[in-house]
């Protein structure tokens, strides 16, 4: 089959400074004064998510809608050319194209510190399928890190300068080069000088987690530092961290200067969150050429207010309950081993919008065979019966 369409999206953003004040998300919006981005929406990628966003999730969110493109976990590269049975085991859809079912292209996700081998290993990819190819300097896991992989090469700006510039000589120049990184190791003050060397090596897009590799996953995320790499006519940056909701993803960008997104963890909380983002988006634009207002956006006084209305409602519990019961069947219920553990760690996140998650969680959590886990989901739902409707999305 032939390749899918390649696509670009990038982010950019800086890490917290341990020695100074920060400006947390809760309260951006109360220190930016105008809340409203001065760059329309652009793109929502599909962030990568080591054990959780596999080909069957990418396959079920790109469903739903809203997404530009996504990326596979990442492909661990030492000091060898893997053989193409590892591609494809992380990223069947290279069999397809290079495409979700959806027609969503999928970009091959490197991680590794050898420039040279990630050349050829990248080369590879390309030659069997992938529209694009990712680079991973984002990843804060110990392990990982140990490994001299992921973020603890932003320590050193010019190695990731190298990576990125070998990897891009090494596959055709209408091969999308992306890398995605954080503020920094443990602060930002390199955060200019990394992402000067990756756009200078070439690389398509950028995105940023506004978050240091100290900072894990802890909240906030800091996007207002992003907006010192990001210049008013940037296209190619994308803010990735803590955007959980329509509202979030409008202070994201006002914060950062970014047009485009990159959803994770709110992805899997709330599994429709990049359709309403862009309903609300394409309404704000539509309400502002019917009343002739030069704002694409609600102002600051009645943001919150104005912006829930130009979202969609929610998709209602029953329907993702049902959504995450053929992902079980799909997915982690072929492995004896480890049946029902994906379904388990989407529900942790599903959890944060959907109070109705904890009832099911509660009911599978004990389980390890499909059986008894299917008829879970059945209980939940019958449970419902009587209950208020429809269920909606909290927050």
């Amino acid at each position: 089959m032939g390749r899918c369409l390649r696509t670009v999206s990038c982010s950019t953003f800086k890490p917290q400074n341990p020695s100074g004040p920060a400006v947390p998300t809760d309260t951006v919006s109360d220190t930016l004064g105008d809340s409203r981005p001065d760059k329309p929406l652009g793109h929502i990628v599909l962030a990568p998510m080591e054990g959780v966003i596999d080909a069957p999730m990418r396959r079920l969110l790109t469903g739903l809608g809203g997404y530009t493109r996504c990326v596979t976990e990442f492909v661990r590269v030492t000091n060898v050319l893997l053989p193409e049975r590892v591609f494809l085991r992380l990223c069947p859809e290279l069999e397809a194209g290079g495409c979700t079912e959806n027609g969503v292209p999928v970009y091959t996700q490197l991680l590794g510190s050898n420039a040279q081998v990630l050349a050829i290993n990248a080369r590879r990819a390309v030659a069997m399928g992938a529209p694009g190819v990712d680079l991973n300097f984002g990843c804060p896991a110990k392990t990982v890190n140990n490994s001299l992989g992921g973020s603890i090469l932003l320590r050193d700006p010019s190695q990731v300068a190298d990576i990125v510039r070998q990897v891009r000589d090494a596959v055709p120049a209408d091969v999308p080069v992306t890398a995605k990184i954080r503020l920094g190791y443990d602060n930002s003050d390199q955060l200019a000088e990394i992402v000067g060397g990756i756009r200078e090596a070439g690389a398509t897009e950028l995105a940023i987690h506004a978050r240091t590799k100290f900072d894990g996953y802890k909240p906030p995320a800091w996007w207002r530092e992003v907006a010192a790499v990001v210049a008013a006519d940037d296209d190619s940056t994308y803010i990735n961290g803590e955007i959980w909701t329509v509202e979030d993803s409008l202070a994201a960008r006002q914060a950062s200067g970014c047009r485009h997104l990159m959803l994770g963890r709110g992805a899997l909380s709330a599994p429709d969150l990049a359709l309403r983002i862009h309903t609300a988006a394409r309404n704000a634009q539509l309400l502002a050429q019917a009343t002739g207002s030069s704002d694409s956006w609600p102002s600051e006084q009645s943001r919150g207010t104005d912006t829930q209305a130009l979202a969609d409602e929610a998709m209602p519990w029953i329907d993702i309950s049902h959504h995450v019961e053929a992902q079980f069947l799909r997915s982690d219920s072929q492995s004896p081993r480890h049946v029902g553990n994906r379904t388990k760690q989407w529900l942790a996140y599903l959890k944060r919008s959907y109070p109705e998650a904890n009832d099911l969680f509660g009911r599978i959590r004990q389980q390890r065979e499909v059986e008894p886990i299917v008829r879970a989901f059945a209980e939940h739902r019958q449970a419902l019966v009587g209950e208020l409707s429809p269920l909606k999305l909290v927050g």
